[in-house]
């Protein structure tokens, strides 16, 4: 395993960005990615220069209000893919394929994957597992839809790991990684997410492949970085991952201020004059003219 860190650039790249470029990317720079869900969220992660921008299934939390990732569906996805690529215009929009709109055969997966393409307005698709998921990601780029792979934890088994747990803590669930990953790379991925895993484990893995990887919970020894909108913006409070870091408590802001809206409503200082639309001077002197009968109360 390499233990030599290489300088890489760490610069906002000219756009609109596509897979190859990701792909291209690799041991050259960083690359910045971001979850958004709809027009709003869209823009601002494209205005702020990400590179990728996924529609996460994690919509299924922390816009929907789940407990998890399973229940969101392919209609409420592509929804959210919609209103997302009318906001991202320069970074490259990745739509995350939900829970069981894949795994049940190959011809079920292009379909979805092309809903997302033509319906969405996608550049890219994204969806978990590794060698049991090779054949889907294999078809899927035989039809020109590139792909982006997802090993380590990956939500979407969470009942079957017990839990939103850290994966990849021993050797041998190491190397089944790294058979994931090269696998998910020789079906013509183009980038894979890594979560949840040791970093020795993500160094292992990114030194094993030529596409990038991209970390959450990954340690920083990955080709790039990935987290949730509302997690980094502070706007989800259900729970906070280890790997996450805040850079804003907008969540809290919002409530305060939305406080001091209710008070100002509540108390009349809220609309003032400025708020207001007044009557033009010469229709003013006829409005005052009209008799109006007041209703019995």
């Amino acid at each position: 395993m390499s233990t030599t860190k290489k300088t890489v650039k760490s610069v906002e790249a000219a756009g609109p960005v596509t897979a190859p470029d990701i792909r291209a990317w690799k041991g050259e720079r960083k690359i910045a990615c971001m979850t958004a869900y709809d027009y709003c969220s869209g823009l601002i992660a494209d205005q702020a220069g990400m590179d990728l921008v996924l529609v996460g299934d994690s919509l299924a939390m922390v816009m929907l209000g789940h407990e998890d990732t399973l229940s969101v569906t392919m209609d409420e996805m592509l929804h959210h893919t919609r209103a997302a690529s009318r906001g991202v215009q320069r970074a490259l929009l990745v739509a995350d394929m939900p829970f069981m709109s894949y795994e049940p055969s190959v011809e079920l997966a292009v379909r979805n994957a092309g809903r997302f393409m033509k319906e969405g307005r996608a550049g890219a698709v994204k969806l978990e597992g590794g060698v049991v998921v090779a054949e889907q990601i294999r078809a899927m780029v035989n039809a020109g839809i590139p792909v982006v792979g997802h090993v380590g934890l990956t939500p979407q088994h969470v009942a079957e790991f017990g839990g939103f747990k850290a994966q990849g803590k021993s050797v041998d669930a190491a190397k089944a990684l790294v058979e994931d990953a090269q696998a998910v790379e020789e079906a013509g991925a183009f980038a894979v997410v890594l979560e949840a895993i040791p970093e020795e484990v993500a160094q292992l893995v990114t030194d094993s492949v030529s596409i990038p990887t991209i970390g959450i919970g990954a340690g920083n020894v990955t080709d790039g970085q990935i987290l949730v909108f509302h997690d980094v913006l502070g706007l989800f409070d259900r729970f906070t991952p280890k790997f996450v870091r805040r850079y804003a408590e907008l969540g809290s802001l919002a409530v305060e201020s939305l406080k001091r809206y209710a008070d100002d409503v509540r108390y009349g200082r809220f609309p003032t004059d400025k708020h207001t639309f007044r009557m033009p001077e010469d229709q003013l002197n006829g409005l005052r003219k009209i008799k109006i009968k007041n209703k019995k109360k």
